[in-house]
């Protein structure tokens, strides 16, 4: 699949131009249209104004977007992109997901939620939302400010979690369509400490042999598409064993597929790519499965 519209959503604070300019490699996977979205969210400019919401504050806040979007939208006209851009006063989630139907991207780009730990309780994580009712893939974009690391080369060295499930089959026809900008990708599988029943030291190599001999495999296959691909076996806990994956071979993104599951128990129990995508310093594709809706 190739990535020819990008739908960048921004807050300006998080995502500003430098998170963008890091995603301009993807015109080797033929990008060739950015749309800018900003959503201000209504209630918050009620708080910040201490006196219920006013239109003066809004048309404020979109023209000052407006204003950032046509710098932004000039330097990519030079590199003969095609640019699109909404500014609106909204709820966050229905308006990305207006902005999806319309416009078809085929990448996401968002930054981590920052919902606290409650509010994810009772409303759900904003990309696991998005998960939950598009298909289309979303980069939740970080600037990894821990380790005080700007990621410039985005997609030279990402890792790919798989746990063979059918959403992980789409991600690897995703992965294929990055080929041109892919420089290196590591391909890992966590093996549980519960599949390991065996105390025979033959029984356990076997259970890795096998797991290898699979990854060996799809090796072959994202090979013969064009990729440099390396394969490896960690056993463990998944999401522990995935961070720790991704910082020896210096990863410069986490992709994992990301099924559906049911809300309200995402939200008691969790689940790896929604603790990975809100809680790792490395940024995080996500590639939803296909939705029968």
């Amino acid at each position: 699949m190739e990535i020819r519209k990008l739908l960048f959503v921004t807050k300006f604070e998080e995502l500003c131009y430098d998170a963008l300019n890091s995603l301009l490699a993807l015109r080797g996977a033929a990008l060739e249209h950015v749309v800018f979205l900003n959503v201000i969210e209504r209630d918050k400019v009620a708080m910040k104004r201490g006196s219920g919401y006013l239109k003066e504050e809004e048309v404020k806040l979109k023209e000052t977007a407006n204003i950032r979007f046509i710098d932004w939208a000039e330097n990519l006209f030079e590199l003969g992109l095609e640019v699109g851009a909404y500014m609106e006063v909204s709820l966050l989630i229905p308006e990305i997901l207006r902005v999806i139907e319309k416009e078809s991207p085929d990448l996401i780009v968002i930054g981590r939620s920052h919902k606290g730990a409650l509010e994810q309780l009772y409303a759900g994580s904003d990309v696991m939302e998005l998960v939950r009712r598009t298909d289309v893939p979303i980069l939740v974009f970080k600037h990894m400010i821990d380790d005080n690391i700007v990621p410039e080369k985005l997609f030279e060295r990402p890792l790919f979690a798989t746990n063979w499930s059918k959403t992980d089959q789409k991600a690897i026809e995703y992965i294929k369509g990055l080929k041109e900008v892919i420089g290196e990708i590591h391909i890992m599988h966590v093996v549980k400490d519960s599949a390991l029943k065996s105390s025979d030291t033959h029984e356990v190599q076997k259970v890795r042999k096998v797991e290898r001999k699979k990854l060996d495999t799809l090796c072959d296959e994202l090979e013969d598409a064009g990729l440099n691909a390396r394969p490896h076996v960690y056993v463990g806990d998944p999401q522990k064993e995935i961070e720790k994956a991704a910082k020896e071979y210096q990863a410069s993104m986490i992709i994992l597929g990301s099924s559906e599951k049911a809300a309200i128990i995402e939200r008691w129990t969790g689940s790896i790519s929604k603790n990975i995508a809100d809680k790792s310093i490395f940024p995080c594709l996500l590639i939803p499965g296909k939705k029968d809706i």
